[in-house]
């Protein structure tokens, strides 16, 4: 269950102003190193989340305007977009991913009550109500922190935000064919089930040392249990 917008507009709130402070930190040096991502610099990470905003602002105008205004114009166009923004000077990248998360807080202000009801379409595929886009924002800004890698872990995520993630990765593998039976338990935080109706392989441990697991960001360092492979929750 997506959490109500007032939650999530406040964590895509959040999730800006950290990661902007974080991209502010990164030395030139820095953004070109790699990232915890394979084949991505920490630049292309930036680049990501730029054209991730205006991609979502396009979900956002297409819910104001009733005009349809897919995310991207194809997969091939945003892997380019990406690629060509991460061949940006530094200071060109810190500036345009400012002006990126700019136009869109404007695009979410600027969305009628009624507009938060309107059906767009995600990346993936999927009708959604417009009032899931902050979630998709702050996901991607949330996850993407750590994949800037080093510094930052699951571990600076707010908590009830960690368990969102959980609640919402873990749904996603259930849906895959190659899941295996699992069941996560977070002390104090929560269960989950998921894969085929088979004897489930129990994994427990801290929920960010969990979301770092299923996620695919961590070895499983920390957690309890026989930790099976997962497949790619995205």
């Amino acid at each position: 269950m997506v959490p109500p917008l007032e939650q999530l507009l406040t964590w895509q709130d959040e999730g800006t102003e950290v990661v902007e402070k974080a991209v502010a930190t990164l030395t030139d040096a820095e953004l070109a190193q790699p990232s915890a991502l394979p084949d991505w610099r920490r630049a292309h990470v930036v680049a990501h989340l730029a054209r991730n905003a205006d991609a979502l602002v396009n979900l956002l105008t297409w819910a104001r305007t009733g005009v349809e205004t897919p995310m991207y114009p194809s997969l091939d166009s945003r892997a380019q977009d990406i690629d060509m923004t991460a061949l940006l000077s530094p200071t060109e990248l810190r500036t345009d991913l400012l002006a990126a998360n700019a136009r869109l807080a404007t695009a979410t202000s600027e969305l009628p009550q009624a507009g938060w009801r309107a059906r767009v379409r995600s990346a993936q595929g999927r009708d959604i109500p417009a009032s899931e886009v902050p979630w998709l924002r702050a996901r991607e800004l949330w996850v993407h922190l750590v994949d800037l890698g080093g510094r930052w872990t699951f571990d600076d995520v707010p908590a009830d935000l960690v368990l969102a993630l959980l609640g919402d990765v873990t749904s996603a593998l259930d849906r895959k064919p190659t899941m295996p039976a699992l069941t996560l338990v977070a002390a104090d935080a929560g269960e989950w089930t998921i894969g085929p109706a088979a004897p489930a392989v129990t994994v427990s441990g801290p929920p960010a040392a969990l979301l770092g697991w299923v996620t695919g960001r961590t070895d499983g360092a920390g957690l309890t249990g026989d930790l099976p492979a997962l497949p790619r929750w995205l």
